[in-house]
C-alpha cells in the first residue's frame, strides 16, 4: 500500500516538473538573452516602497563646529572643554546621585557620604 502511494506521488510529480522547472532544462546563455532588455540590461519593476531612496548629505543632519583653541598652560588642559556650554555631556542638566535617601534608610551617618 505504501509503496504504491510513492510510485503514484513519483508520477505525479514527473508530470508538474516541465511546467515549474523546465526552465532548468534551456541552456544558460538563452535564458539571459531573453531576460535581458533593448539596452542590455536586465528590467526589474520594483515596488516604490523597495526602491532606493536618494542619499541625504550627512551635513544636514550632523553640523560640526570648529573646535576652540587648546589653553596654553597645562593646568588649563584640565576641565577646558566642559567650562564652554555647547561642549558639555550633560545636554539635558546634571545627574542627581539621591544618597541622602539610601543613608537615612542604612542608618550612616552624613559624615560617611563624603
Amino acid at each position: 500500500m505504501y509503496r504504491k502511494t510513492h510510485i503514484k506521488k513519483e508520477e505525479e510529480t514527473a508530470k508538474k516538473w516541465p511546467e515549474e522547472w523546465g526552465f532548468l532544462t534551456g541552456s544558460l546563455t538563452e535564458e539571459k538573452n531573453e531576460e535581458k532588455g533593448q539596452n542590455g540590461k536586465r528590467r526589474v519593476d520594483i515596488s516604490e516602497h523597495l526602491r532606493v531612496r536618494p542619499t541625504t548629505p550627512i551635513e544636514k543632519y550632523i553640523k560640526v563646529d570648529p573646535s576652540p583653541a587648546v589653553p596654553q598652560t597645562t593646568q588649563g588642559l584640565v576641565g577646558w572643554r566642559s567650562t564652554i556650554p555647547s561642549l558639555q555631556l550633560e545636554r539635558y542638566g546634571k545627574t542627581r546621585h539621591l544618597k541622602g535617601d539610601f543613608c537615612k534608610r542604612m542608618n550612616w551617618p552624613a559624615e560617611g557620604i563624603a
